[in-house]
């Protein structure tokens, strides 16, 4: 079948056009796509700051919702119908490397994942099933940005109630940290950013100081609120991961780093900081078992304990996705969708 999509030729170069879409494999699964999330992770890809890229032309995308129209051969865990959360990250199931799909006579490689499209094939295990009554559009966050966030604070730092929390950097991922760090009871969380308008959305996730970073030195105005248990940065920048792990009190406090760097960048850090006893984490995606979590994160919103409608307030067609990347480059938005059921110019 034919269907619409976004390709990668070359750094800073997307086109929007008509591809081909092979057979399925053995653990292959057809989804048509309704949402598509974008997050800093394909900007790096589409800037080209990621180094050089052995796949163009490629498909892109690793967060998303659909409905299952097909499924290949030895494929269990979903069926036709089946509303399911598209992840990059690993669940139960079949995992099946790819596909090559047809554009105009050329081969363009597709991951195990793909949703910058309005169908994609995808491996059985990126896929995890959710109650048809779920919105979608909620859902597509459940594949990065929410269990990125959350699950840095709740699987990976693990902080006791009482604990003292920062974030460094407040977009779709830290935002949804410092819910996470809410949700552990963590009793004074500090939002750090350099946009007036993400420290204004993360007190309405849960932020009990903001720190605007553009007017003040974060690590001084940490230090007027008191000893400071944990750190999340999510922001990407080595700065702001030096300063995680400067920030957070000797014999115990623990940074956790999230953001992706850009390719060539590098993070110098102080030995001394080990010799206080500090602890320094990185985090697969938050440390998820998707099969396990993602309906845990969907029953906090099911049961309103999380509201992620401000992280989602604009949505975009598939053939606006180059403005949206420049409003998540700039900070414009915090989250951009792509809604695959608005027109296609």
């Amino acid at each position: 079948m034919k269907t619409q999509a976004a390709i990668l030729v070359a750094p800073h170069h997307l086109v929007i056009d008509e591809i081909e879409l092979p057979a399925l494999q053995p653990g292959q699964v057809l989804v048509k796509i309704a949402y598509s999330g974008i997050c800093h992770t394909q900007l790096l890809e589409v800037r080209g700051y990621r180094g050089h890229d052995p796949y163009l032309p490629h498909c892109l995308g690793h967060e998303g919702s659909g409905i299952v129209v097909e499924v290949g051969e030895g494929v269990t865990k979903v069926k036709p119908g089946d509303a399911v959360i598209l992840s990059w990250m690993k669940g139960q199931g079949a995992n099946v490397m790819g596909s090559i799909f047809n554009w105009q006579g050329k081969k363009v490689n597709a991951g195990a994942i793909t949703t910058f499209s309005q169908h994609s094939i995808i491996s059985e295990n990126r896929l995890t099933p959710i109650p048809s009554a779920f919105p979608l559009k909620a859902a597509a966050l459940m594949g990065c940005a929410l269990p990125t966030g959350l699950g840095a604070v709740l699987n990976t730092a693990q902080p006791k109630p009482g604990s003292t929390l920062a974030v460094f950097g407040c977009g779709g991922i830290g935002l949804c940290a410092i819910k996470g760090a809410q949700i552990a009871g963590c009793s004074s969380i500090i939002a750090i950013d350099l946009i007036p308008a993400k420290l204004e959305a993360a007190v309405s996730m849960g932020a009990t100081h903001c720190i605007h970073a553009a007017e003040q030195d974060p690590l001084e105005a940490l230090k007027k609120l008191g000893p400071l248990d944990f750190a999340i940065e999510a922001s990407g920048h080595p700065t702001a991961m030096q300063q995680a792990l400067a920030a957070v009190r000797p014999q115990g406090g623990t940074a956790v780093i999230v953001g992706n760097a850009r390719q060539g960048q590098t993070l110098t850090l102080d030995p001394k900081e080990f010799n206080q006893g500090k602890r320094l984490l990185g985090t697969w995606g938050g440390d998820n078992q998707p099969d396990v979590h993602f309906p845990q994160y969907c029953e906090l919103v099911q049961n309103n304990r999380l509201n992620v409608s401000s992280l989602t307030s604009k949505v975009y067609a598939l053939h606006q996705i180059e403005e949206a990347l420049q409003h998540l480059e700039t900070g414009l938005v915090l989250r951009p969708l792509v809604d695959m059921s608005l027109p296609c110019a």
